[in-house]
């Protein structure tokens, strides 16, 4: 039984260290690829490259959403940052929270 219970809490902690190692990869392909389509100035607003969008497409975005603090809000753009979710082609929904800017409701 202890055994088990080690077998499991192993394969956890695996799980755990894979997906927040997702998390970070997928922060690093944003900074590399998106940071000048999603830093302020808040305009004018750059289409991305299919480099960014094809990092939009793979992210874990609940996951770096979770991670937007303050201090990032400081550097990105949040209206910058829909922006380029809406062109990539993978939007957030109305009311979506991500740091402390909620996704509007359409139209707005």
């Amino acid at each position: 039984m202890a055994k088990l219970l080690l077998g499991l809490l192993l394969v956890l902690a695996v799980a755990g260290t894979t997906a927040a190692g997702s998390c970070d990869g997928d922060r690093e392909d944003m900074i590399r690829e998106c940071k000048k389509y999603e830093m302020f100035p808040a305009e004018p607003k750059i289409p991305p490259s299919a480099a960014c969008c094809a990092v939009w497409q793979k992210a874990d975005i609940p996951c770096l959403c979770k991670r937007v603090t303050k201090e990032v809000e400081k550097v990105w753009c949040m209206k910058k940052v829909l922006y380029v979710s809406n062109y990539c082609k993978r939007p957030f929904k109305p009311g979506y929270k991500c740091g402390s800017f909620t996704v509007p409701p359409l139209g707005q």
